[in-house]
């Protein structure tokens, strides 16, 4: 449509033309899927400004123990680049292994956090929640509400029954919290010792199985909306070609 405009300056036959493609184009490109998906991506992504902002607001809610782990998990990863730069490794070596060590920093960010609410004291105890549990099935049960409070009750009766499940195996999750930090820190070391000798700088995946369920949600507390927002936002970038930008 732009180049319509250009050649209307010669000949403003060509603006009319150039309207009538747009006007054929874009109302098309609104019902194709495709272009409907990457619309949607892109109104999803947030700014850096707002990623850091709030992974810093998850740092601040750390201890200066576990703040101490993640800054020494962080200055691994630096060092492992560092060691790929000055093997002047190609940009898309590096490029690819900064995404992955990235994504292994949120990951043990997300578990320190999820560590922080389940060592964090809390005015519910099993009983309390065992009670909002069996009130909130007497409302449902009744059936007095409308159709939206009843979806407003279920949700919530959703929450406290994930966690009375969290409640009750917490020690569980702290354990296996603990064991995948440590396997995370080793997996880092590995890495940092195989980059030292390795003749040529290669991509390596950081992907691992976690012990410690962090799916459901409930080990987050009132941080869960922010780690679901940072969720997505790395998961748009692990799914991008090394080299492209937004």
């Amino acid at each position: 449509a732009a180049a319509f405009g250009i050649l209307g300056f010669a000949q403003p036959a060509f603006w009319l033309l150039g309207l009538a493609v747009e006007a054929t184009v874009v109302p098309s490109l609104a019902f194709n899927p495709r272009f409907q998906r990457i619309v949607e991506a892109r109104s999803l992504e947030a700014s850096p400004e707002d990623v850091d902002q709030k992974r810093k607001a998850l740092i601040q809610l750390l201890d200066t123990g576990a703040q101490q782990r993640l800054l020494a998990m962080a200055k691994k990863c630096h060092q492992v680049l560092d060691v790929y730069r000055s093997q002047q490794a190609e940009a898309y070596v590096i490029e690819t292994n900064d995404h992955a060590l990235k994504n292994l920093e949120w990951v043990y960010l997300k578990l320190l956090v999820a560590q922080h609410h389940l060592l964090s004291p809390t005015t519910d105890t099993e009983q309390t929640l065992e009670k909002k549990i069996e009130h909130l099935q007497a409302d449902l049960k009744d059936g007095e509400e409308n159709e939206s409070l009843r979806q407003s009750k279920a949700a919530t009766l959703n929450i406290l029954e994930k966690r009375l499940t969290t409640m009750r195996k917490k020690q569980e999750t702290l354990e296996e919290i603990e064991s995948d930090l440590t396997r995370m820190d080793n997996q880092v070391d590995l890495i940092l010792e195989n980059a030292t000798v390795q003749g040529k700088p290669q991509t390596f995946s950081t992907e691992i199985e976690l012990a410690s369920d962090l799916l459901g949600g409930s080990v987050f507390g009132d941080d869960q909306s922010a780690i679901s927002d940072l969720d997505r936002t790395y998961a748009q970038h692990r799914g991008r070609p090394a080299g492209e930008t937004n």
